[in-house]
């Protein structure tokens, strides 16, 4: 069973993902899920706290997603996993939470420059694991960063179909790469 907190998280995470972060208060962000700044502030202790438990929200379940397919993707080839992750993280249903992830990140690098890599490295590793493959950290670093890459241009406009060409080029290069 979830928490109060959990439970006003999720709303948190649900109301900023549609209508932004932006500089909104406390207050706003209280009001606009029916609770108070007040309950914000025991559960989360600031704005700050607020913010990094919302990309952590966020984080975790895209990372989670990231597992789940690498669990039923075929053992030994990654290629299937980034496809699948690729359309996943452009669906439109994703498509806010996209963007608050990059809110967010802007919003770290001005207030504490936490790491948004590492997990996303350390679920790479255990999907590489789940498809018998050898962890690659530098490799899964490149990935990421691709990805992310990738998801700037859908997030800002551009045609989704030019990313995914770029995405395929991407695990092409992956699938070809020569192994040590």
């Amino acid at each position: 069973m979830a928490s109060s907190r959990d439970e006003l998280l999720a709303r948190i995470v649900d109301e900023v993902a549609h209508h932004g972060l932006g500089d909104r208060s406390l207050r706003d962000l209280a009001d606009a899920v029916g609770s108070s700044h007040r309950m914000l502030l025991y559960h989360f202790g600031s704005r700050h706290g607020l913010v990094t438990a919302i990309v952590e929200a966020v984080e975790a379940s895209q990372r989670s997603a990231l597992t789940d397919l690498a669990a039923v993707a075929e053992p030994g080839s990654p290629s299937d996993t980034i496809r699948r992750t690729w359309a996943s993280l452009i669906s439109p249903e994703l498509r806010p939470f996209i963007q608050l992830f990059y809110e967010a990140v802007a919003y770290a690098a001005r207030h504490d420059g936490a790491s948004f890599t590492t997990p996303w490295l350390d679920s790479a590793a255990e999907a590489a694991r789940r498809l018998g493959l050898e962890d690659d950290p530098v490799g899964a670093r490149l990935g990421v960063a691709v990805i992310r890459g990738l998801l700037i241009d859908v997030i800002t406009g551009d045609q989704p179909g030019e990313a995914t060409a770029a995405l395929e080029l991407f695990v092409d290069l992956v699938e070809n790469r020569p192994r040590a």
